[in-house]
């Protein structure tokens, strides 16, 4: 089959579940015929993912989460989206044009906000799955955060905009969960990149932090400047930075680089993250305890910090006061043989629900692969 790739580049998650998505596909017999990804002004997409994606990429600009003192910003979201609009309105002109010219036989979606759009305004007929965690919240045994009924309204009702006339919802969980496919909502594991699986974890003495915005930095400063003992190395994307930059002797900052962090992660003794789902989920594939701090006002960020927790991924904390994860260490049970049997379900899961849509399907057999590292 060729299959269009369409990814939200907003954060790291979304594409490191298509380099993932690409991996298995490519092994099934697959082609990724191209790639669309949408980014913010002012953005950039990591090196990485140009890398190691192995298909075509195009970008267009896309709506992002703006953020204010480290947290997201509801105001300034809102603006930038109506400011932006003539742009994002080309936007959707050339994810049409651009699928014209590659005549897929099949779209994924990693969570691309234009393309519940796309298949309404254009009346697409190519068959698409949407791929994503946030699918998961739609499930009706997902457990949410307390008094969260409006957000969870809100971003189910942006999830089912997403995927307006799609085939097929996958959603990305931590664990095991019945699937529900009278509501087109099948419960898959987690999307990881096969460079996770060739890691072989230690434990070295240090905290390994990643930020999704580089504007949190201010509150791992603070906490740094009372605890300056804990040596801690944390990734940023902020554009205007060196690649390393050394705070003093047990701080530093580093941009985003794939293999630096995973290197990092491998060897660090626990992970501070901002609740994003795909980096809780390589610290418990590897072991690792998270504290999960989600971005404020950031509701999605808040419900993985609770799935996360409820799968044994860790410990949550409003801020980051890395104070909780001392405490909360000598108490982590590791997951991560549960965590990697259910992982490793995953690649013939994905070429199954993929193939119903094979028109020509391939001679060549698919053999699933289980590698316990």
């Amino acid at each position: 089959m060729r299959i269009l790739f369409l990814v939200q580049g907003e954060g790291r998650g979304h594409l490191t579940q298509a380099i993932s998505m690409g991996q298995i596909l490519r092994n099934a017999g697959h082609e990724i015929s191209g790639v669309m990804v949408g980014s913010a002004v002012g953005r950039e997409i990591p090196s990485f993912f140009t890398e190691q994606i192995k298909a075509p990429v195009h970008y267009f600009s896309a709506p992002s989460i703006a953020y204010n003192g480290g947290g997201m910003n509801t105001k300034k979201t809102i603006l930038s989206l109506v400011t932006n609009l003539p742009t994002y309105i080309k936007s959707l002109h050339y994810i049409h044009k651009t699928i014209r010219e590659i005549q897929p036989d099949l779209i994924i979606s990693f969570y691309e906000t234009y393309s519940g759009l796309y298949n309404i305004i254009f009346g697409n007929k190519i068959p698409m799955i949407c791929v994503a965690h946030q699918y998961l919240i739609l499930h009706p045994d997902f457990t949410s955060p307390k008094n969260s009924r409006l957000n969870r309204a809100l971003i189910n009702l942006n999830s089912k905009a997403a995927s307006w006339k799609a085939s097929q919802r996958l959603a990305l969980s931590f664990r095991e969960m019945e699937s529900k496919p009278d509501e087109k909502l099948i419960v898959v594991p987690p999307l990881l990149r096969q460079e996770i699986q060739d890691l072989h974890p230690v434990t070295d003495d240090f905290f390994l932090v990643y930020m999704t915005h580089h504007s949190l930095s201010e509150q791992i400063i603070s906490w740094h400047l009372t605890h300056p003992e804990i040596r801690l190395h944390c990734f940023w994307d902020k554009a205007d930075a060196p690649d390393e930059l050394i705070y003093d002797k047990s701080l530093s900052f580093h941009r985003i680089n794939s293999q630096k962090y995973l290197a990092k992660l491998a060897s660090c003794r626990a992970l501070v993250t901002t609740a994003g789902f795909e980096s809780v989920c390589e610290a418990m594939y590897l072991g690792k305890p998270v504290m999960m701090v989600p971005v404020s006002n950031h509701y999605e960020q808040e419900c993985n910090a609770l799935d996360g927790v409820i799968s044994g991924a860790g410990v949550t904390s409003k801020t980051f006061n890395l104070s909780v994860l001392l405490d909360y260490l000598p108490h982590h049970v590791d997951q991560s043989q549960k965590f990697r049997h259910w992982y490793h379900r995953g690649n013939a899961m994905f070429v199954k629900n993929v193939e119903v849509f094979d028109k020509h399907p391939s001679k060549k057999p698919y053999t699933e692969t289980f590698t316990f590292s």
